[in-house]
């Protein structure tokens, strides 16, 4: 919601992170939290599949460049972060555009029914359900990029400690640093792909359209700090969400190697 809204002239626009959650308790209620729900429990199984897998494959096959290891490991984290978007950027389409809806929670249209309206009327290309790609590219580009290069280079300059769970405290430190550091950089991306695939200013007129020219706008408009909104819950889900993943990533790959 905050990345969505265009300032303080937005006369729907939240104070502070308090307010969002006050203003939409009581407004939608409850169940207003959960709005846009769906598209991402559709798209997490998958999208995480693709973040991992992909990322193992590039790193494979960068094995066979000159690129020094630590370098390879946020190239691979690129090329994982842009599959990846590709996969999910229809899901958030959908996702943002209920988010977006201000009705209570029992009169939004069910996800199939919105994403049904969206292919409708605009279709399945870049104003459609793939509108704002390029944002999304940029942002799971840039987060991946930091968020494996940044773990793995770390993790291993650091020595490991023979105790298990001094090693899990470790390991998740570093990677809660890498959620956090990844979250602060790729954020203004974030926020051009929610302008961009939210609700425009004026109906009928397209404002946010690609997605540098929108960070542009964006900074012109409404200032440095316009471009981090959202970034402490941001920072509250994936710093904390993506060290946690990692950790099921790395003890899930030893135990399967084990195995081999």
């Amino acid at each position: 919601r905050f990345q969505i809204q265009r300032g303080k002239t937005d006369p729907t626009s939240y104070k502070s992170l308090g307010d969002c959650f006050k203003t939409i308790f009581q407004r939608e209620g409850l169940l207003g939290f959960y709005k846009g729900i769906f598209p991402p429990i559709l798209a997490e199984t998958p999208k995480r599949a693709v973040k991992f897998f992909t990322f193992e494959q590039y790193k494979k096959l960068l094995g066979y460049s000159s690129l020094p290891p630590g370098l390879a490991f946020a190239v691979a984290g690129l090329g994982s972060g842009l599959t990846e978007a590709v996969v999910v950027n229809p899901f958030e389409v959908v996702k943002v555009t209920l988010q977006a809806n201000r009705n209570v929670f029992t009169e939004q249209p069910s996800s199939f029914v919105q994403a049904q309206q969206i292919i409708k009327t605009d279709g399945l290309g870049f104003q459609g359900l793939n509108k704002g790609l390029t944002a999304t590219l940029g942002r799971h580009g840039v987060f991946n990029m930091i968020y494996f290069g940044f773990y793995f280079n770390v993790k291993n300059i650091l020595p490991v400690n023979k105790d298990a769970n001094l090693e899990f405290l470790r390991k998740f430190g570093i990677g809660l640093v890498s959620g956090t550091i990844a979250s602060i950089i790729n954020i203004p991306f974030d926020v051009a792909k929610s302008r961009i695939q939210g609700p425009q200013p004026v109906p009928g007129e397209i404002k946010y359209r690609t997605c540098f020219k929108t960070m542009a706008t964006v900074y012109k408009e409404e200032g440095f700090l316009a471009l981090y909104k959202g970034l402490i819950p941001k920072i509250m889900r994936l710093g904390p969400g993506g060290a946690v993943m990692l950790l099921v990533y790395e003890y899930v790959y030893a135990w399967l190697q084990d195995r081999v």
